[in-house]
């Protein structure tokens, strides 16, 4: 056979597999949709979209009550001083529980325990912001685990997909076929970038709420030695 001949089947041959290609995208044969994508993976993927989903409302719900926590009255600490200062106490203590936040929390326990040793009231005050920080830390725990669970169970529907697909090749004997292999290769596939998805969105919510409530607790820190340094000054 001639160059020119070879060249002829080479282009028919390239020719009759751009149609087929074509044929099937027309058809729709090769799409294939996220949810088909989804079942394929099994029952593995049950499991990390039950993961997603607590991810996404712990993480809503703990952004909104840090946020709520982490709001200010910019004179609330202006007044507290000086309604001590001219002892309002009681006046002091209504606007603690009108704040309804952390710090109103944290500064009404150190008025309640005014009279007393400073250090007994550095040591209620301390109680209670660590109180309020084990209140706002509520399921932070849960997006951890989710964050390290789910690449650990995707690798398990790795691994299942695999030995599937090995399974299918021993029992077709010389008759392996790919249509065969491929439900066990698509779970191993799928349930892999379904984990690490999960997990890295877990990762990253669990570590912008952490950073949110060290900010607070920051600031529970500095009222705290603000009310402690108040005490210490004359009354006017």
């Amino acid at each position: 056979m001639s160059f020119t001949g070879i060249l002829m089947q080479i282009n028919e041959t390239g020719a009759a597999l751009a149609d087929s290609l074509a044929a099937r995208e027309t058809t729709g044969q090769i799409s294939l949709s996220v949810w088909e994508l989804a079942q394929k993976g099994g029952w593995i993927m049950v499991v990390l979209g039950v993961f997603s989903i607590l991810a996404i409302y712990v993480f809503i719900e703990r952004f909104l009550s840090i946020n709520r926590a982490s709001k200010e009255d910019a004179h609330f600490m202006n007044n507290i001083r000086d309604f001590i200062h001219n002892g309002k106490i009681d006046a002091a203590m209504a606007l603690c529980r009108s704040n309804s936040s952390p710090i109103g929390r944290m500064i009404e326990k150190g008025i309640n325990r005014i009279g007393r040793p400073l250090s007994d009231i550095n040591a209620a005050i301390e109680n209670v912001g660590k109180l309020e920080v084990s209140r706002l830390e509520k399921n932070i725990a849960l997006l951890a685990t989710i964050a390290g669970a789910s690449p650990m169970i995707g690798f398990l529907g790795t691994v299942v997909g695999m030995v599937r697909a090995f399974y299918d090749m021993s029992m077709a004997g010389n008759n392996i076929d790919i249509a065969l292999l491929s439900s066990g290769i698509y779970q191993a596939m799928i349930t892999t970038v379904g984990g690490l998805i999960v997990g890295i969105m877990a990762y990253i919510s669990y570590n912008v709420l952490v950073a949110r409530i060290e900010k607070l607790v920051f600031i529970l820190e500095a009222r705290a030695t603000e009310f402690m340094d108040l005490l210490h000054e004359p009354a006017k």
